[in-house]
């Protein structure tokens, strides 16, 4: 058995069974706000539109509260360990994750499928961040409310290239742990990936866009970069991690001003 990630309230795990077979187990505590069930949920939704692995089972763990999903194990070569090998290139990559998206945003939305309000957003980044910070970010959070979308999709919540998993002639493509899945605007979950992918520069950013193959309010797009930004900040680490953050939010406030609440300078009595 070897563990590929271990999270606050999730485990993922590859096991090799008795008869020669490989297996990847995800376990949610019972505290996980998805589960197991929802992502089986998410994944049958999506089949047909993207390649995901094959469930195997999933269901509670007897005499324990959590959760377990048991998919098959396709291997671990990802587009993210092909790029850092130099096998596919920075810019192939960001376009494939474009038309990925592209692929799973035409899925069927089904009435009963898992949303996430975006008031449970705010108030789960407002645990995180002091009320300067979302102060800060009013104008985003004021364009991002203001829209009434007629159109909802299935956004993956967490999709960048170390979650899409490659066969080994590196020509098939597999989207993978879909914890964060649920249904949403497209701009969010596209916005997810620029911020995910450090496609955060004009250039790299249309990369993205111009690969991506369906309608994008541009503005609504800059205002989800921004929050998504804002809450890697929230959940960055002490030190250069946190200055990372810092500084890719610094950044957009330059480019994008109007999405950001500047400090009024205080007058001087005279």
């Amino acid at each position: 058995m070897c563990r590929l990630s271990a999270r606050s309230r999730t485990a993922v795990y590859r096991v090799g069974l008795m008869d020669g077979r490989s297996v990847v187990i995800k376990l949610y505590a019972a505290t996980a706000r998805r589960n197991a069930y929802t992502e089986r949920v998410a994944m049958r939704a999506v089949t047909g539109h993207v390649l995901v692995p094959v469930v195997i089972g999933y269901g509670n763990i007897p005499g324990h509260a959590a959760t377990a999903l048991i998919t098959s194990d396709l291997g671990p070569l990802t587009l993210g360990s092909a790029m850092r090998a130099g096998q596919i290139s920075d810019a192939r990559a960001l376009k494939d994750l474009a038309g990925l998206l592209g692929r799973l945003h035409r899925a069927p939305v089904q009435p009963q499928a898992p949303r996430r309000p975006f008031y449970e957003q705010v108030t789960s980044l407002g645990r995180r961040c002091p009320p300067s910070r979302l102060e800060r970010i009013g104008p985003a959070l004021a364009t991002i409310t203001a829209d009434s979308p007629t159109t909802l999709v299935w956004c993956h919540g967490d999709l960048h290239a170390d979650n899409v998993v490659l066969d080994r002639l590196r020509a098939v493509r597999h989207l993978v742990d879909f914890t964060d899945a649920a249904v949403g605007l497209r701009e969010a979950d596209v916005a997810q990936t620029l911020v995910m992918t450090d496609a955060l520069s004009p250039l790299r950013a249309r990369t993205v866009t111009d690969a991506y193959p369906l309608a994008l309010d541009p503005q609504l797009l800059a205002a989800w970069v921004v929050f998504h930004t804002m809450r890697c900040l929230a959940y960055s680490s002490p030190g250069d991690d946190r200055a990372l953050w810092e500084r890719r939010l610094d950044d957009l406030s330059r480019r994008t001003p109007h999405l950001f609440r500047t400090r009024r300078p205080e007058r001087t009595r005279r």
